[in-house]
């Protein structure tokens, strides 16, 4: 249900995007701000003008425009990257005045995870699809960031790790089966750092438009920074092995293994080294980030039954990350 905040919020929230967007040679008319459901961020909705068709993405009422919710700071880099090779939404107008908004054009095509995601994609088009963001992640590592807005410190392996382990550890240790274990051996093993590279920060199907097997626009770049690639490549091969789901996901016959990924990113971007601990690493931080979400749930705090099909999942990640450490 709608609540009179909200509907003042949004019309107040039109007028201003209508009128920047009009500023911009932008024909109308326009319709009303549809809501588009999916992240987490901010508010999502879609505004459709005589020929051209927008997403606006608002900080919520209320909220202070840091972190997630720094919607100019994912315009910022979207914008930077317009003239790169990486595929980005096209941004077209921005709205420093609070709460804060941009938008960006409408870009058109599926953002589905094949392991994970409803409806299933088809097996062939799921292993094409994921074959082409391996290829184009070392196109998105090799922006220089000298040409980026940087404004971020470098995340090292070691702090990664930390973040994560922070995360973990405000879970019930019930709920994260040998947690602590896994913890030590990433502790104990900690690789050297890279020469950092632009990171989205969670680089997956799931956060890539596809328009058949091609990807269209890299969307969803809340958490992004200066980091390590490895970091980037071993959460993205987290969501290539259905098996790593049971209970909440699906395997896929017929996608590319972890190998053939690596061997596709390692081919423009050069060899990996110490990647075993990478690997681990992504499964240490899904495993932190569903025992987060369970124990919010079981609190009460995000009432969400789905949440009770997550500790089998939590159990497999933790166990053959210690597997590839041990």
């Amino acid at each position: 249900m709608t609540t009179t905040s909200e509907t003042t919020h949004e019309t107040e929230l039109r007028d201003r995007v209508v009128a920047s967007l009009e500023a911009q040679g932008v024909a109308g008319p326009f319709g009303t701000l549809e809501p588009m459901l999916g992240g987490h961020s901010g508010l999502t909705y879609r505004i459709a003008g005589a020929d051209e068709e927008f997403v606006v993405k608002s900080v919520p009422p209320g909220q202070k425009a840091i972190g997630r919710h720094d919607m100019l700071r994912q315009a910022r880099i979207m914008s930077a990257l317009a003239d790169t090779d990486v595929p980005v939404p096209g941004i077209r107008a921005t709205d420093e005045e609070s709460p804060a908004w941009f938008a960006m054009d409408l870009v058109r095509g599926e953002s589905l995870e094949p392991v994970l995601d409803d409806p299933a994609v088809e097996p062939e088009l799921a292993a094409a699809r994921m074959r082409r963001a391996a290829e184009i992640l070392p196109v998105l590592h090799a922006v220089p960031l000298s040409s980026l807005p940087v404004d971020s410190d470098v995340l090292s392996p070691a702090d990664e790790l930390t973040r994560w382990a922070r995360t973990m550890a405000a879970v019930p240790a019930e709920l994260v089966p040998d947690a602590g274990r896994f913890e030590e051996l990433l502790a104990a093993r900690v690789p050297d750092p890279v020469e950092p590279v632009l990171v989205h920060g969670d680089y997956r199907l799931g956060n890539i438009l596809s328009a058949g097997t091609e990807p269209a626009a890299l969307i969803d770049w809340e958490i992004w920074s200066p980091g390590d690639p490895r970091v980037e490549l071993g959460w993205f091969l987290v969501f290539a092995d259905g098996t790593n789901f049971p209970g909440v996901g699906r395997e896929v016959a017929g996608l590319p293994s972890a190998e053939e990924l690596i061997d596709t990113y390692s081919a423009a971007a050069g060899p990996l080294c110490d990647f075993t601990w990478f690997d681990a690493l992504g499964r240490f931080k899904m495993a932190a980030i569903m025992g987060h979400n369970l124990r919010r749930h079981r609190e009460g705090r995000h009432h969400d039954p789905a949440q009770e099909l997550l500790p089998e999942t939590i159990s497999r990640l933790i166990a053959t990350g210690i597997d590839r450490l041990a």
